[in-house]
C-alpha cells in the first residue's frame, strides 16, 4: 500500500493542522482515523467530545518510529522492548506502562498507554511531517462502525473536523490486534473487518 495519490503538500497541510491543535481524519490500515496532538489538552477534549468517547477508556498513539513514542513510555526492560519492536512497524498495538506525567485523557483509567508504530505510508508520513506521535482513534461516533472511506467520515463529521486527508485503507484488513507488552497476552484479537 503506497501513498495512492496523497501528495506531500496534503501531508504537510494535515501535519500543520495537527501542530496547530486541529483534528484530522486520515487513513489507517483498516479504517479511517481521527487524530490530534497528544500534548494538546484542548484538542484531546474536543476529539473525545466529537466521538462521544468516555475519557476513562484512553486513546491510542501512533508513530512512524519508536523514538517518537519514548517520551510517553516508562522505561522498558530488554525483553519487553524486544517483544514490542519485533512486530513493528506493523498492525499490532501494544499496551505499555506509561510515564506518570502522561495525560489521563490518553491513558484513561490505566497506568498504561496503547501505542503503535504504523507501517501505513500515509500514517508514517503524517507523523514524520508533524514531528510527533499523534492520537489515533477510529473515525466514528462511539458504538458505531468506523468509517471505511473518506466520504463516510465526511458524512459523520462534516465541519466538526478541521482537515480530511484521503488515502487507501485495506478493506480486507482487520482491526489491529492489541497486546499487553508485559505479558504478551492478547487483549483484542484481530477480527473480521466490520
Amino acid at each position: 500500500m503506497g501513498l495512492h495519490g496523497v501528495t506531500g503538500e496534503r501531508i504537510r497541510e494535515a501535519a500543520a493542522v495537527i501542530r496547530e491543535g486541529g483534528i484530522v481524519v486520515y487513513p489507517t490500515e483498516a479504517v479511517f482515523g481521527l487524530g490530534c496532538d497528544p500534548d494538546n489538552e484542548r484538542s484531546l477534549h474536543r476529539l473525545l467530545a466529537l466521538k462521544g468517547r468516555p475519557p476513562h477508556k484512553g486513546l491510542i498513539l501512533i508513530a512512524w518510529r519508536f523514538d517518537q513514542l519514548a517520551p510517553y513510555l516508562a522505561p522498558l526492560d530488554g525483553a519487553v522492548r524486544k517483544r514490542i519492536l519485533a512486530g513493528w512497524p506493523g498492525p499490532v498495538t501494544w499496551v505499555v506502562p506509561a510515564r506518570p506525567r502522561v495525560s489521563g485523557l490518553l491513558r484513561g483509567a490505566h497506568d498504561t498507554l496503547a501505542v503503535r508504530v504504523s507501517a501505513h505510508p500515509v500514517v508514517a508520513a503524517l507523523c514524520r511531517e508533524a514531528g510527533r506521535t499523534i492520537v489515533s482513534t477510529s473515525a466514528n461516533r462511539s458504538q458505531d462502525e468506523p468509517a471505511r472511506s473518506l466520504a463516510q467520515a465526511r458524512t459523520l463529521f462534516g465541519d466538526e473536523v478541521d482537515y480530511y486527508l484521503d488515502g487507501a485503507v485495506d478493506l480486507e484488513a482487520r482491526p489491529t490486534e492489541i497486546r499487553d507488552a508485559r505479558s504478551g497476552r492478547i487483549i483484542r484479537a484481530s477480527t473480521s473487518p466490520p
